[in-house]
């Protein structure tokens, strides 16, 4: 077996075979450095800060490839400005190297605008303010949805959630300020429901139950009778229900007739006049029970006597032997709150005397 593996047949097809492996490595080897240019390197030149399309040219030039890539924009560099390259500028590349650029934008990127229709406006604006958006002018519109945006304006023109507009962009709100007041119901009778439909929108008032005389729901109908009636006066966004046929109003007087027997029911609001009386109260109080057993005191009022001048009187002279009476005066106690009076003398005239005080007695 071992003179069979040394035959020189067995030893010629080994040295071919390994001839033939060799061969093919070395093949291998040059048709590669032959397609990747191997020792044949180029440097990145420097481009930064140059426009995109200076950048552009110089690359084209030098065989190299090149993408452009938007960064995010930024106000202190120019529009289309190189900020940044990969591979480095100095870096030594191949022939055909793809090299990428950053670029400033021309302007900030788009954003989409979020919904916030017939949000509370305060939450609204905090919402558009955090994607980047100004809000220039506030338009209030009367509308039920007080203090809720219901438009928004970008130049004039509405546009709808998830319109892409440029970061940064003024735009204009619509709010809503309340409903208004007082408004007058317009006259749909005779109208189709379609027309009727168009006639209640443009009157910033809603169409509530529409109720059809055959049960279909045919926008021709006519329209015979409706609630609330034309020329009441209502606050915005009330609905109004309409009742439709086929048929014409006049044909339909019975059905109209009691309708309003319903609708239109007649209260009378008159009130009797309201008489107005006063009322004289005088307060009473009840005086105090005193017990029985008890003595009663009463305490008289002081009185300031009254000072009487007494008249002089003429005394006729009476015969000798006869005493001279003087005038008496009354000793008699006074009851209480009496004054007692002088008494003048009748047989002698005597000047005038002053009374004296009287002596009161309280017991």
């Amino acid at each position: 077996m071992l003179k069979s593996l040394f035959n020189w047949k067995v030893l010629l097809n080994l040295v071919v075979a390994i001839g033939i492996f060799v061969g093919l490595v070395w093949l291998t080897f040059r048709w590669l450095e032959y397609h990747t240019n191997h020792g044949q390197e180029i440097p990145v030149p420097n481009i930064v800060n140059k426009s995109v399309h200076d950048a552009v040219k110089i690359l084209d030039d030098t065989g190299l490839e090149y993408e452009v890539d938007s960064a995010n924009y930024d106000p202190k560099y120019r529009p289309f400005q190189v900020l940044q390259v990969y591979p480095a500028p100095g870096s030594r590349v191949k022939d055909g190297r793809t090299i990428t650029l950053k670029v400033n934008p021309r302007t900030w990127a788009p954003i989409a605008v979020p919904n916030v229709i017939n949000k509370y406006s305060g939450l609204a604006f905090q919402r558009l303010d955090q994607v980047g958006l100004k809000i220039g002018d506030t338009i209030y519109e009367p509308s039920i949805q007080k203090d809720a945006l219901l438009r928004i304006l970008y130049k004039g023109n509405a546009v709808n959630p998830g319109t892409r507009l440029p970061r940064f962009s003024t735009i204009d709100v619509v709010v809503g300020s309340g409903p208004m007041r007082n408004i007058s119901i317009p006259n749909v009778v005779g109208l189709t429901v379609k027309e009727a439909r168009a006639v209640i929108a443009r009157s910033m008032f809603e169409v509530g139950l529409v109720d059809h005389e055959d049960g279909g729901k045919d926008e021709s109908d006519i329209i015979y009778y409706q609630d609330p009636a034309s020329g009441d006066v209502r606050d915005q966004g009330m609905q109004i229900d309409l009742w439709a046929s086929k048929k014409t109003p006049a044909e339909l007087r019975a059905k109209v007739e009691q309708l309003n027997s319903i609708y239109r029911m007649k209260v009378d609001t008159s009130l009797p006049p309201v008489r107005y009386e006063e009322v004289h109260s005088e307060p009473s109080y009840d005086a105090p029970v005193v017990p029985a057993s008890a003595p009663k005191r009463e305490t008289p009022k002081p009185e300031v006597p009254k000072t009487e001048t007494p008249k002089p009187q003429t005394t006729t002279s009476k015969p000798a032997g006869q005493n001279t009476e003087k005038p008496k005066t009354s000793t008699t106690t006074p009851s209480a709150g009496s004054t007692a009076k002088p008494a003048a003398s009748a047989t002698t005239q005597q000047p005038a005397q002053k009374p004296k005080k009287a002596k009161v007695q309280i017991d």
